[in-house]
């Protein structure tokens, strides 16, 4: 049972989040779940995990629903990507949830790094303007959709990292599109990795729900912040790895003392 001051934390945790995506574009839902475990004081990391899944599943469909009126979603692409993803996220959320808690929690600091050093890493590839899906390059989209999918439903995260480099790999459409389009795969695998958490008991709705309320707010600040703040972008990008980089140093120490004990 959770203590009030943990639902505070919790939407303070979720502010965070939808604060760093409005502020950056993304990468974000990463920290959801170290949040979750060393902020709000969530004890089970499959807990962590299912909560955050969820949570971000919400936090990308709000940013879809704005993508949606700026025109900027490939629905064809999207919904191709995420049927294959979905798959993948199964399978994925699956196997995590077999695995020990404190040695997911080490290889998840593991990626985190990885996203650290990507986010340091400049997307130069502007992109096809009308790129599509159609028949030359739909097995391309499906492989990446499922490999991804894997990975999100795996550690729980939205994994748009992935999925935007993927979309482009797969399709060279041009970037903006892209995370818009990503949106439609993040909210599918992270819908289908929390039902599955659901499903083993691994979700807390409540704290869920707080952290939801507050990503909301944290990304109407965040996007505004973004406006005013658009030419430090870069440098916002870095200093964000950076943070990311020391979470990730910080949760294996942590995971690595559990699993030695």
């Amino acid at each position: 049972m959770l203590e009030p001051l943990q639902y505070a934390l919790g939407g303070l945790s979720g502010a965070l989040v939808g604060f760093v995506l409005g502020l950056v574009g993304g990468g974000g839902s990463i920290l959801a779940v170290p949040l979750l475990l060393y902020l709000v004081g969530v004890r089970n990391p499959h807990e962590a995990i299912g909560t955050s899944a969820l949570a971000v599943a919400a936090n990308a469909l709000t940013g879809l629903w704005n993508h949606a009126h700026a025109r900027t979603v490939n629905w064809r692409c999207g919904g191709i990507y995420a049927a294959a993803g979905v798959v993948g996220a199964l399978g994925g959320s699956t196997l995590g949830k077999s695995i020990d808690g404190h040695k997911l929690l080490f290889l998840f600091a593991i990626l985190m790094i990885v996203v650290a050093v990507l986010m340091f890493r400049g997307r130069g590839d502007q992109g096809v303007e009308g790129a599509q899906c159609n028949r030359e390059n739909v097995g391309k989209v499906v492989s990446y959709g499922l490999g991804t999918g894997a990975f999100s439903g795996f550690f729980g995260i939205g994994g748009g990292f992935l999925i935007v480099p993927g979309l482009i790999a797969s399709t060279h459409m041009p970037i903006l599109r892209a995370i818009g389009t990503s949106l439609v795969a993040v909210a599918a695998f992270g819908l289908t990795t929390a039902l599955n958490y659901a499903l083993s008991g691994y979700v807390l709705w409540g704290l869920a729900g707080v952290f939801i309320v507050g990503g909301i707010v944290g990304s109407v600040i965040g996007t505004r912040a973004s406006q005013v703040l658009a030419a430090e972008k870069g440098r916002l990008n870095s200093l964000f790895a950076v943070f990311v980089l020391v979470v990730a140093i910080y949760m294996l120490f942590k995971s690595w003392s559990e699993l030695a004990s």
